[in-house]
């Protein structure tokens, strides 16, 4: 399937995700507010955290952000593509060739190997088996896990299963990963080795965004975007970030 981009002017850059006027509302009586006027953009290569507390609207923004809901009214593109131009066959070819998930439960199959569990997330992207095997051995060693392919995740860590989920959301080689609060279900040690983690895909030039509740998480990012009450309270990025 071919989805032809946003059209923009000679010269302009393409953002990997942007959002522009962005709201959402659930109910009709009376409707629900989930998000109000939210706007911004995410460049090729940039490591950012959205941190809010609980019904700041982080959710909604990650469902609008992967192309799993869409707006009640404003514009969310990915990659240039209009959201709303798209139907939705269009916007499964969209989740499955150019975002990458990592979810706080790990959402892995239980009585599938970790390649298993890898090579799967390549199912819809029009992979053969022979590719999808290669590439799933290929993410699993770059997230440290080359030594346990055939390990199940019953046979893993919380880190490991969490690593296990990262490498299935590289795999298919996305414009950007959406991570929701990674280091939820982990002890603080672990916690920190997975962020050192996510350190690394960025510099070797993976697109994340990080959903978190915690702001000392937040803090080691380069750019953070605070919400509150659906709206983007705080949009900043810093030169001094990691620790």
């Amino acid at each position: 399937m071919t989805i032809a981009p946003t059209v923009r002017p000679l010269g302009a850059t393409v953002p990997v995700l942007e959002l522009e006027a962005v709201a959402k509302t659930y109910g009709t009586d009376p409707p629900v507010p989930a998000l109000q006027g939210v706007s911004f953009r995410i460049e090729a290569g940039e490591l950012v955290a959205i941190v809010g507390p609980s019904g700041s609207g982080k959710s909604t923004l990650l469902h609008l952000m992967g192309t799993l809901e869409r707006p009640s009214s404003g514009r969310v593109s990915v990659t240039g593509l209009d959201v709303e131009q798209l139907s939705d066959r269009e916007l499964a070819a969209v989740r499955a060739t150019r975002i990458g998930f990592v979810f706080q439960q790990f959402f892995l199959t239980e009585h599938a190997s970790a390649l298993e569990n890898v090579a799967d997330g390549l199912l819809y992207a029009g992979v053969d088996a022979r590719e999808r095997r290669a590439r799933a051995m290929e993410a699993l060693s770059h997230v440290g896990l080359g030594e346990r392919l055939a390990a199940r995740p019953t046979q893993l860590s919380g880190g490991e299963r969490q690593r296990v989920a990262i490498a299935r959301a590289l795999v298919g080689r996305p414009a950007i990963v959406l991570a929701d609060e990674p280091t939820g279900n982990l002890d603080s040690s672990t916690g920190q080795s997975i962020m050192g983690l996510i350190d690394e895909l960025n510099a070797d030039g993976a697109t994340i965004v990080v959903i978190t509740h915690e702001h000392e998480i937040a803090a080691r990012f380069p750019r953070q975007i605070a919400l509150l009450d659906g709206r983007i309270v705080v949009d900043e990025t810093r030169r001094e970030t990691r620790p």
